[in-house]
């Protein structure tokens, strides 16, 4: 079964093209599954079922685990049994009609349009490490980049003279995206800078020593950020989530911000007008003045 569940990760790789975070998910997600075939005494792939593969949802359920997880878990399976099938190693998908116990969906956290405000609009320093974060902030709430799409980001995808920025997102689907004015100044602010450190590529964003910043070096630089100019926890995902909450709250034009978010499905986008009602009821209850009750009235 391991050699089997090799192969596939070979074929995902290899094949498929899948990024390396998203094989690495792929692998954790089976590795589940293997553990629990060898617990159950399930001697190969063809031999677990639907009713013992509801077991390992149920226990992972038990455990703690989001419907979230659950869910990219079975999506994990029905890759692997599609790849056994069509090997002909296999003639059934244990997934098929399996459905992850449902859970409560929970809102993203973001910024409001005057914490973000406070965030970007404080005092920089002349020096490179403050110019590089303001720059990576800005770009963040500017264009509303994954970590993953900001930390692969190269010169030749930056066109600051259109204010244009491509990326590279999930599914290596590439998105051209605009860079807001403050966005484009921050970054031109920075980019001569870069020099003086050696790059040892073509990253926008490097370290002190020429190398590229990876996503824990931006994630600790993010925080830092919202710990000194918010005194609060931020995320490089909270100023994306920003981005698209209040681009909603301006246009209501939900189809632009799935395409400049790159979501595959609307689905997905669909979650910002929960955080759009929230703002819109906030306001409601606030300046209405009948919106709210006293407790003799009930």
């Amino acid at each position: 079964m391991e050699h089997q569940l090799d192969a596939y990760c070979t074929h995902l790789r290899s094949e498929r093209q899948v990024s390396p975070h998203t094989l690495e998910a792929y692998r954790r997600d089976l590795n589940k599954v293997l553990a629990f075939c060898v617990k159950e005494s399930i001697p190969d792939w063809p031999a677990l079922d639907i009713q013992r593969l509801r077991q390992l949802v149920a226990r992972q359920h038990q455990q703690g685990q989001s419907s979230r997880s659950i869910s990219r878990l079975l999506s994990a399976v029905r890759g692997l049994y599609h790849y056994l099938n069509r090997e002909g190693l296999c003639d059934h998908d244990p997934a098929n009609g399996l459905s992850p116990p449902k859970g409560e969906r929970r809102l993203p956290k973001t910024l409001d349009t005057d914490r973000a405000l406070q965030l970007l609009e404080g005092a920089v320093e002349d020096d490179f490490l403050a110019l590089r974060d303001q720059a990576i902030l800005e770009l963040f709430y500017s264009s509303g980049l994954r970590l993953s799409e900001l930390t692969g980001l190269n010169l030749d995808q930056l066109d600051l003279a259109d204010g244009l920025v491509e990326v590279l997102g999930k599914g290596s689907k590439t998105r051209v995206l605009p860079v807001g004015k403050k966005a484009r100044e921050a970054l031109q602010a920075w980019l001569p800078l870069r020099g003086l450190a050696n790059p040892q590529d073509d990253a926008v964003f490097v370290s002190q020593r020429g190398t590229r910043l990876g996503p824990r070096a931006i994630q600790l630089r993010v925080k830092a950020a919202g710990e000194r100019e918010l005194g609060q926890n931020l995320h490089p995902h909270m100023l994306r989530h920003s981005f698209a909450s209040h681009l909603l709250e301006s246009s209501q034009d939900l189809r632009a911000v799935q395409e400049l978010l790159g979501h595959a499905d609307i689905k997905t986008t669909q979650i910002y007008t929960h955080l759009d009602f929230q703002h819109l009821a906030s306001v409601y209850d606030s300046a209405h003045p009948r919106a709210k009750r006293s407790k003799g009235s009930e």
